[in-house]
């Protein structure tokens, strides 16, 4: 019974807290670009990410596909083909009380990458990493739900994680993502 009465007296705090005060939610469906490092060429991206923004801080949900990631090595081969898929939860911290926000970000998540060959008779290669991202961008807000946001962010996996020795040693793996996409607030 008293833990059903902090829930419900926590509930309506929030509820009762000046508009302000209360985080925005914002939903951007993205499209840009990978380049540098291990991506051989520019390489068409998109996604989605979904971020809880309060006053300063916030955190986010980021999605990202690369189809053709590490470009086709043979041009008539057409059932092979590569793409990697990041998945991270990240912490943003952002400035700017009005239509425009500045922010940095950072987190941790999977980065997934997958090599497909028909010549191999579909031999499939595929490695799935615990890894980071970090990196910043713009949000501009055009209405109180409508708006642009940009993003630039490094993405690099880890070689090994051992508990043990406290020690995470990096790999190899690793680009960059920029992106632009219509950020809608609730």
């Amino acid at each position: 019974m008293r833990k059903s009465f902090v829930a419900v007296a926590l509930l309506a705090g929030l509820l009762a807290a000046p508009a302000a005060a209360r985080a925005q939610t914002f939903v951007t469906p993205f499209a840009g670009v990978t380049f540098g490092n291990d991506a051989p060429s520019e390489q068409p991206t998109f996604g989605a990410s979904l971020l809880f923004m309060g006053n300063v801080a916030g955190f986010e949900i980021d999605f990202g596909y690369t189809p053709d990631f590490f470009g086709d090595t043979d041009p008539f081969d057409f059932a092979s083909g590569s793409n990697v898929t990041s998945l991270s939860g990240n912490l943003v911290l952002g400035v700017g009380a009005g239509p425009v926000r500045p922010y940095v970000t950072g987190g941790v998540g999977l980065l997934r990458s997958r090599i497909t060959s028909a010549s191999d008779f579909f031999d499939e290669v595929s490695e799935n990493d615990f890894g980071f991202n970090a990196g910043g961008g713009l949000i501009v807000m055009f209405s109180d739900h409508v708006g642009l946001r940009g993003d630039v962010r490094y993405f690099r996996s880890f070689e090994d994680i051992d508990l043990g020795d406290a020690q995470i040693d990096l790999a190899d793996f690793s680009f960059w993502r920029a992106y632009g996409g219509v950020a809608f607030a609730f």
